[in-house]
């Protein structure tokens, strides 16, 4: 095996042939700036607002709203390089196709590999979350299921395991079994996930114009629970305004990060938009903005309701007009939840086929996943396997788990794409092939600003917290992995500092990837244990099947 094919690019120009708006495009069209900008506020407005906003207001307090700033920062940087890449090489794939451009196919099936997780796995966290709402909505319909058919299974044994009294406990004791084994899973979760398929498979046309109503009914209810919640806000509640200090802040990265990742499946929708160069940028970076407010807003509406520490809980805007007594609010936000969540789950389920038929297009993964279905025009096999890849471990795991896994394997996506445009040739300046109204990304030298910044950081902290860099240089059993993570960090910026001076590097993908570089000290050591395991599961399948069958390899063994 030679070292260097494993940083094989593949030219953009014979990507743009395979898909997009090559000859060979055999996806219909049909998608304008409006429905991407939708597309986006239907997978980022989701989970992320009716669950894991919850996790993450109990974490950090009110000071939550800086870490969404901070993620939103981050987000508007890589937005911005997803869209640079987006106008340059319009073809699905999203960061996939991307790092094949810029950093080569071995990083290429790595980024593919970790959009799985954002994507197939980061659904069954939504598919559990909107089955919690649903089962609600069907309480106030007098329609009660069976504790066991409405908690998964490791959340079940767990309370057993803990004797903890509730939903848990109860299913795991009324529960039917066939030998010593209990049947219990999610039916609603497994259910959506199958009508999901189904909808996402007969075609993009149909999924778009039921997401869009979508869309609209939960940001109209958003604004409602904005509206009321304004008129209950006890400021006292903002008090103290970070708690459990920075630290609590950022320990609510993962759930306030999750709420953001969705912006980018408008990327892999690029062979389906009427006019991908101009509106595929344009929808991802509208959908952000328009997202950003609501976080925030939504946030200072929650600890201001009620105290941060009765946050902690898997439905948390239906939890704070519980405890208000606002009965009638109960009755919108369950469906306002059921509604978002659904719209995310199409989103996601429609993203995570696009992608494996980019990469089988390239020979790394087998022919059928590119495959098409001759009637409805989407690729029907992979959209079936991406259903299984979501139903299947519905059964054995649990959204805890789910939402750490997915948010880390983003954030190290997002990394590389904000790299990759470093490494992408500046665009030529007499081009008469530019579509109109292309977008192009503002180059700022940061070759002064960016070593000004890390000076001006590192003087600020040394003043204003003195004791931030040593407790980094204090290693314990605890701290390890969270302090040896800043270090690195360290390093990075200052390698980064130099490389600007030198390389008169572009300053919005700098700063982009020092944002997402800065997420990821915060994930916890066992963020980093299962996905240092998850990657080297995908390194094996590249080793044993990708590298061989890949279309570069072939012909340059022809």
């Amino acid at each position: 095996m030679n070292f260097k094919s494993l940083f094989r690019k593949k030219p953009t120009n014979v990507i743009i042939l395979q898909g997009g708006d090559g000859e060979q495009h055999i996806l219909n069209k049909v998608l304008s700036v409006r429905d991407l900008t939708f597309f986006g506020i239907a997978a980022i407005i989701g989970g992320g607002t009716f669950s894991a906003i919850g996790n993450a207001c109990f974490s950090g307090g009110p000071g939550v709203i800086l870490l969404y700033v901070i993620c939103a920062i981050a987000c508007g940087f890589t937005a911005m390089c997803y869209a640079e890449f987006a106008a340059r090489v319009p073809v699905s794939g999203s960061a996939y196709t991307y790092a094949y451009v810029s950093f080569g196919e071995l990083f290429a099936w790595i980024i593919g590999w970790a959009l799985l997780m954002e994507y197939s796995i980061g659904n069954i966290y939504i598919a559990f979350s909107w089955s919690g709402y649903f089962t609600n909505l069907l309480e106030g319909f007098g329609i009660n299921l069976p504790e066991w058919l409405t908690i998964n299974y490791k959340a079940a044994k767990l309370a057993f395991i803990d004797k903890t009294v509730g939903e848990g406990l109860t299913a795991w004791n009324t529960a039917p079994q066939i030998g010593s084994l209990r049947i219990i899973f999610d039916l609603p979760a497994v259910m959506v996930n199958i009508i999901i398929t189904w909808l996402v498979y007969i075609g993009t046309k149909e999924s778009k114009n039921i997401s869009n109503i979508m869309v609209m009914i939960k940001l109209a209810v958003i604004v409602l629970i904005i509206l009321v919640g304004f008129f209950y806000i006890d400021i006292d509640n903002w008090t103290p305004f970070m708690p459990n200090g920075f630290g609590g802040v950022m320990g609510g990265v993962s759930a306030v990060f999750f709420a953001y990742i969705g912006f980018d499946a408008v990327s892999t929708l690029a062979e389906e938009c009427k006019n991908p160069q101009r509106d595929l940028p344009r929808g991802m970076i509208y959908s952000l903005v328009i997202c950003t407010i609501a976080y925030i807003l939504l946030a200072l509406v929650l600890t201001g309701m009620v105290s941060y520490t009765l946050l902690g809980v898997s439905d948390p805007l239906a939890e704070i007009f519980k405890i208000k007594g606002i009965k009638w609010m109960l009755f919108i936000v369950s469906i306002a939840a059921v509604v978002a969540m659904t719209s995310v789950l199409i989103v996601f389920q429609m993203g995570q086929p696009r992608i494996w038929m980019t990469m089988s297009r390239d020979g790394l993964l087998p022919k059928r996943f590119s495959s098409v279905h001759p009637k409805y025009k989407t690729p029907g096999f992979a959209t079936i396997i991406t259903g299984l890849v979501v139903g299947l471990p519905m059964f054995f795991t649990d959204e805890n788990f789910i939402l750490d896994f997915t948010s880390i394997g983003t954030l190290f996506a997002f990394v590389l794409v904000c790299g990759g445009v470093l490494l992408l040739p500046p665009p030529l300046k007499d081009d008469t092939t530019e579509t109109k109204g292309k977008f192009r990304m503002p180059y700022i030298n940061a070759k002064w600003i960016f070593p000004a910044i890390v000076v001006a950081a590192a003087v600020s902290v040394l003043c204003l917290a003195p004791e931030f860099f040593t407790s980094r240089m204090t290693f314990t059993a605890e701290t390890f992995t969270v302090n040896l993570s800043m270090i690195v960090f360290f390093i990075l910026c200052i390698v980064i500092a130099v490389l600007s001076f030198i390389k008169n590097l572009s300053l919005i993908p700098v700063l982009g990837l020092i944002s997402c570089c800065y997420l990821l000290t915060g994930m916890s050591p066992s963020n980093w244990l299962w996905f240092s395991g998850w990657l080297g599961i995908g390194l094996l399948v590249y080793f044993g099947y990708s590298y061989r069958k890949s279309k570069l390899n072939i012909e340059a063994e022809a």
